[in-house]
């Protein structure tokens, strides 16, 4: 680039201004851009205020703080005393309103699950706005604002399923009422098996989203396009049935993923999974002294998250940006077999 615009001084000066500003421009696109897609829906918080005579009270302030990055969104209510928090990352969240006259109401420790339409109501109570009453929220007993049928794996328990492969296929068939033909294990988005069917559907009526967007290849009978680490997985749900259009995009199973995102300390990890034919009992129709088909599986990788920060230049409270960086390795070494005997070689020189 640098290259280029020295060619264009010697031109003109008013060209090489041009070149520089449309270059900034696309530049800012494709870091904004790049920055919306990674936060695609992820989860939503609807609620509705009253007073104590169960009357709505609009314009309150409503603060929902995301407990791992300490990053605060702010909405107010309408004139029905509703309000919609939408767009926001897996975690643990921190909810509060506030109004004039009134006490504040805090609802503390929500978890929100990829996919999650969650309802928190507040019912304030007359008071000092020094004053604030608390909840600590408990796990939702019945869902009455979807009536979804879905199923979701956390971070810990895909850290700890032992599931052939790691593969996020075999994620899938995990669902209640999955039909699973997947023979492989093997976790790419090519070559992997991804026979997985729901409610009688094809399995190239299966779709994959990745944070929001489309990760399936059209091309590939259901497949994906890419295949993430399973840990660089934070959650993953998979829609079986009678979700809402906002999934529309097939008429089978929607599996939803979301990766994780870097939070305002630094934390990292690293891991290795294995699979050996020496760990293995001998097939029963390969009785010794046959060789046992050899297996090499190892499955090694690490994630580093944390915030982005010059100390006092930028982001010095660290709740503004924030990275996650994963690292997987997958070597795979699967020999064949037969059953059948290697002739004597007597035979080879016709020697019966």
């Amino acid at each position: 680039m640098t290259f280029l615009i020295s060619q264009f001084s010697r031109v003109n000066p008013f060209a090489v201004k041009q070149f520089r500003l449309s270059h900034a421009l696309l530049l800012c696109m494709l870091v904004f851009g790049t920055a919306a897609q990674t936060f695609g829906q992820n989860a939503t918080i609807v609620g509705t205020v009253t007073d104590p005579s169960g009357s709505v009270i609009a314009n309150v302030k409503i603060t929902v703080t995301h407990a791992e990055t300490n990053l605060a969104h702010t909405f107010a209510t309408n004139e029905a005393g509703q309000y919609v928090a939408v767009d926001l990352p897996v975690g643990h969240y921190n909810i509060k309103a506030e109004a004039s006259g009134f006490k504040v109401a805090e609802q503390k420790g929500l978890v929100l699950q990829v996919g999650d339409r969650t309802r928190v109501d507040f019912q304030m109570s007359l008071g000092a706005a020094s004053e604030t009453v608390t909840v600590e929220a408990n796990a939702v007993r019945v869902q009455a604002d979807s009536g979804e049928v879905s199923n979701v794996i956390d971070d810990q328990q895909m850290s700890q399923i032992a599931v052939n492969g790691r593969s996020i296929y075999q994620l899938a068939a995990l669902a209640p009422g999955a039909s699973s033909q997947i023979t492989g294990f093997v976790n790419t988005p090519v070559g992997g098996n991804a026979s997985v069917e729901f409610n009688g559907m094809r399995q190239n009526h299966n779709i994959y989203l990745l944070d929001g967007g489309e990760d399936d290849d059209r091309g590939g009978a259901g497949g994906m396009s890419i295949a993430p680490s399973t840990d660089a997985i934070a959650e993953f749900r998979q829609l079986t049935s009678n979700y809402s259009a906002d999934y529309g995009l097939s008429s089978a199973g929607t599996m939803t993923m979301v990766l994780k995102s870097g939070s305002s300390t630094l934390h990292a990890s690293a891991w290795e999974f294995n699979r050996n034919d020496a760990f293995d009992a001998r097939d029963f129709f390969r009785p010794a002294p046959a060789k046992i088909q050899e297996l090499r599986l190892n499955v090694y990788g690490f994630n580093v998250g944390g915030p982005v920060t010059f100390g006092k230049l930028y982001n010095p409270d660290k709740k503004k940006t924030f990275f996650f960086y994963n690292m997987e390795w997958r070597k795979l070494i699967q020999g064949g077999g037969t059953n059948q005997n290697v002739p004597d070689t007597a035979t080879y020189g016709g020697n019966l």
